[in-house]
């Protein structure tokens, strides 16, 4: 962003000045670092010295993170970090269009939202197919936002049940070595999907619902002979499928239900030389046009930031790695473990 220096203004409330400017000014911090310009806060009043194109991405994004800060948002680096990713490609404003695509609020009131255009592709596209498969690395908001849009459903009464569902796998779901009951050897292997149902709905309303059988939370051997209509169903982990597991779940779908399948492919557990089942679905079902495929990417990565920097990482890593040693690597994964067990 080279050029000659301007000056631009930008006007802050004042109520709103610790939110944008972030603790010790970290946000500001991060825009000057990132676009390369000075920002010096005068009476109220915010300079931004720069390059034309850089002081008017800055102001942009200001301008950006102040609507969301009106609208009651807090100000997270993650909302700066990904408004200067936008910004970089003159797309600012769809900071606060993202913002304005509400879900649902978790039970501590806090509105669950789409944060990145990734994401909210992702959510429209729930909105409008029958099957969507959500592939993406961790912390992308795959299985969180999809079981928003669940809970939604069910709350509208548009299904009358929820059904969220994961392959078992450890060495082919071989659970015997787990200590207690089925129920016990499969909790741990669930245990995120009961986690993001908690802080959705809350603690005693998930207990009712499953009592009732409204919400059934259950590993994929589970599906196996049952039809299921009228309901929202969830498969989690996905790239742990079988081809076989992945056909007999899909071919479970009765009428009145909607299916989410949500998986990373960088992240198989399954046997060496095993096929993935999403793999092969993806492959076999693009032509179904009620069929939808959102890939997300890191820039889509919604944890810490640091998260985001390590799945670059190791995308650009794996990317250099010839076949032969990213399939090595992927073995060495299984093995570690297998023995661990």
């Amino acid at each position: 962003m080279a050029g000659s220096i301007i000056e631009l203004k930008a006007d802050i409330p004042v109520n709103h000045q610790a939110n944008v400017f972030g603790r010790f000014d970290e946000h500001l911090k991060q825009i000057e670092k990132t676009l390369n310009v000075t920002l010096i806060l005068r009476n109220g009043e915010l300079k931004i010295l720069g390059n034309e194109q850089a002081a008017s991405a800055a102001r942009d994004l200001i301008a950006n993170l102040v609507a969301l800060s009106e609208k009651g948002n807090a100000i997270t680096s993650q909302n700066v970090n990904y408004g200067l990713a936008l910004a970089l490609e003159s797309k600012s404003g769809m900071l606060t269009e993202i913002d304005k695509d509400f879900i649902c609020n978790t039970i501590q009131g806090r509105p669950i939202r789409p944060k990145t255009l990734g994401q909210k592709d992702y959510v429209d596209m729930i909105r409008k197919k029958m099957i969507v498969f959500g592939v993406g690395p961790a912390g992308t908001g795959k299985t969180y936002l999809a079981m928003a849009m669940a809970v939604t459903a069910f709350r509208n009464e548009e299904v009358s049940r929820i059904i969220l569902t994961r392959p078992a796998i450890e060495a082919g779901e071989k659970l015997g070595f787990l200590p207690g009951d089925l129920q016990s050897k499969v909790d741990p292997y669930l245990r995120p999907l009961y986690d993001a149902l908690y802080q959705i709905m809350g603690a005693d309303s998930f207990q009712k619902n499953m009592e009732r059988g409204l919400i059934e939370v259950a590993p994929l051997a589970y599906m196996r002979g049952r039809t299921l209509d009228n309901a929202f169903i969830i498969l989690d982990e996905a790239q742990n499928t079988t081809p076989a597991q992945m056909k007999m779940f899909l071919t479970r779908i009765g009428f009145g239900s909607k299916v989410i399948v949500t998986g990373d492919a960088s992240q198989k557990d399954l046997p060496r030389d095993a096929v993935s089942g999403l793999d092969v679905a993806m492959k076999v079902l693009k032509k179904i046009d009620d069929i939808g495929f959102c890939e997300l990417t890191s820039k889509d990565v919604v944890r810490h930031p640091l998260v985001q920097q390590i799945v670059q990482a190791y995308e650009n890593y794996e990317k250099k790695q010839p076949k032969k040693e990213q399939a090595d690597m992927q073995r060495s994964r299984y093995e570690r473990r297998r023995n661990f067990r």
